[in-house]
């Protein structure tokens, strides 16, 4: 990408965001436990439109702004209220991880080279107001998501768009972006300084979200953004604390095929404990049995109580998103610039312990490759250091033997303080055990959430050996490996996400090349053989996937979990 320190400096975003809005969302699998008998609803009665659906969440829905979201695929409560040229396919399972069209026509018509991407949108569209929607509605939107006081969303179209990199948004610059045209009401067509395929995954961010020009408010307009989807803002209280939507009446199914609408009102109730959010949802009383939750997950101890429980086991949603937790290795701090080393601790780990430490197997699934285990990423199965379920100490101590360390060596595992079962003091804990065994002496530096994230991001202050994650923006393989990878992203002065500074010309062309592809599939299959290509290096030691378990009420209805959010899609809920 042409901008690494634009990108890195924001995609660092990307897993916290994902968690956090769609722990999923966004960003972004897999069979799952839905609950009703026929894997699609979460009760046996058919759904119907009417009630009041409510969402009991941790985290507010800030910025309720189409400029200022970080989301994929629409995300699950902005979606509600924007529509997007293209969306997530809202199905469960692998099919959900398709893109498809929204607002537009079909997924775009690219140029011979991937460099011009043309959409046509498609008939009937209207706001809540009832006036039409313009592709220089779209336009409009896209730009003012570059003005410095609406920032927070992807930098993708800063860094593709022809131009992209210096413009300051329509408040500054009331020209525009040249590189963005719209040559009749209908038609907008986007001109990129280099070649992107995956453009259509893009298109589903809300910076594609058509905004009026005329309605537009700045800083205030997350306070009511003209809806282009099944809902309308009725009120936003404490920046998304609480956010209360009704049916857009100028809506038209006949022009969504994605969004369900079944509920009248949505009640988003934010700013709550995760245990309270457990609790309500359990006892399922009032109200709360027609809840849902989209940011709140079943920890260890809850998911042993509601397995217990046939009721409540009968009301878990099971997800996967695409997203790794691993050991990063500096390649510049020894002994990690050998890489015998670095096998050496891949041999050693115990990814049963490791599990163990994550919540269980019910919580988080291993990990031998990069790539989450889902097609849409290319994932291709490989083990280049195969330690089994419980570590091979023999092989790690002939590797240490082989680089010197015949007697054994001590090193340093950073790791956070937060009690987040992926980078936790748990599953330092569990590795320390593991390598102790083939002669490693672990000894572990604990951080602060903040400190943690600004070491192990820093070019300077990166350690040698530490624990990290990382998920994608849309399910592909190239928003995984070429932040991480690419060495053209390597920042010396900002956040950095390439840990293991790989530079390698021939991992550079093949991101390059594979980003020419229009054939989704195809891209896929080289994103895989890419991704095995780098892992023989040993620069990361994957461990788990996590899988998301969150308990809905029992009134709820027509559950569907996507591989490209891993969460209950409220799209598509019903409460009647």
């Amino acid at each position: 990408m042409s901008q690494p320190s634009v990108i890195s400096r924001r995609v660092a975003t990307t897993a916290a965001v994902v968690l956090a809005l769609a722990a999923g969302l966004t960003a972004c699998a897999g069979p799952q436990d839905n609950g009703g008998s026929d894997g699609t609803s979460g009760a046996s009665a058919k759904p119907a439109k009417g009630g009041t659906l409510t969402v009991l969440n941790s985290n507010p829905q800030e910025d309720f702004d189409p400029a200022r979201l970080y989301t994929s695929g629409g995300g699950n409560v902005p979606s509600l209220v924007f529509r997007t040229l293209t969306t997530r396919n809202r199905e469960n399972g692998a099919a959900g991880a398709q893109v498809v069209p929204d607002l537009a026509t079909d997924l775009g018509t690219p140029s011979k080279n991937a460099t011009v991407w043309t959409y046509t949108l498609k008939d009937g569209l209207k706001y809540e107001d009832g006036t039409a929607i313009t592709s220089a509605d779209i336009k409009y939107g896209i730009e003012r998501s570059f003005a410095a006081e609406l920032s927070g969303g992807a930098p993708y179209l800063r860094d593709w768009l022809i131009g992209g990199a210096d413009y300051q948004g329509p408040y500054k610059d009331k020209k525009g972006l040249d590189s963005i045209e719209v040559p009749d009401e209908k038609t907008i067509v986007f001109h990129l300084n280099k070649p992107e395929g995956e453009f259509p995954y893009l298109a589903t961010q809300t910076q594609t979200t058509p905004v009026p020009q005329a309605k537009d408010t700045g800083t205030k307009y997350e306070e009511h953004p003209v809806s282009s989807g099944p809902y309308k803002v009725v009120s936003n209280e404490n920046d998304g604390e609480r956010l209360v939507l009704e049916r857009n009446p100028h809506w038209s199914a006949g022009t969504d095929d994605e969004r369900k609408a079944y509920p009248d009102k949505i009640d988003v109730r934010s700013g709550l404990d995760s245990a309270v959010i457990n609790q309500r949802l359990s006892a399922s009383q009032g109200a709360d049995a027609a809840a849902v939750t989209t940011d709140t997950n079943l920890g260890p101890a809850e998911l042993a109580k509601v397995s217990g429980d046939k009721e409540l086991a009968a009301r878990v949603g099971t997800g996967h998103f695409g997203y790794t937790n691993y050991i990063a290795f500096n390649p510049k701090v020894k002994p990690f610039d050998n890489p015998k080393v670095r096998q050496a601790i891949a041999y050693a780990v115990d990814r049963s312990s490791v599990i163990n430490a994550a919540g269980g197997s019910s919580l988080a699934e291993p990990a031998t490759t990069y790539l989450p285990n889902q097609k849409s990423f290319g994932h291709t199965p490989y083990d280049h250091f195969p330690a089994g379920e419980t570590g091979n100490a023999a092989k790690a101590q002939e590797l240490l033997k082989e680089a010197g360390y015949a007697k054994g060596l001590t090193v340093t595992l950073t790791h956070s303080n937060d009690k987040d079962f992926e980078t936790s003091p748990e599953i330092a804990t569990a590795l320390q055990a593991a390598l102790k065994k083939a002669g490693i002496t672990v000894e572990l530096k604990g951080l602060e959430s903040n400190d943690y994230s600004d070491t192990i991001r820093s070019a300077s202050k990166e350690p040698g050996f530490f624990l990290a994650h990382w998920g994608a923006d849309w399910p592909s393989g190239g928003p995984f490996l070429a932040p991480i990878f690419d060495g053209r992203q390597i920042v010396k002065d900002g956040a950095n996400f390439n840990s293991g500074f790989l530079n390698d010309p021939s991992v550079n062309k093949e991101i390059d090349e594979i980003n020419k592809l229009t054939d989704l599939d195809a891209a896929a299959q080289r994103w895989g053989a890419l991704d095995k290509k780098i892992g023989e290096q040993a620069l990361t030691v994957p461990l788990f996937h996590p899988v998301y378990k969150r308990l809905y009420g029992q009134d709820i209805k027509n559950v569907v979990i996507s591989d490209w959010t891993g969460v209950l899609d409220i799209s598509q809920v019903a409460v009647k």
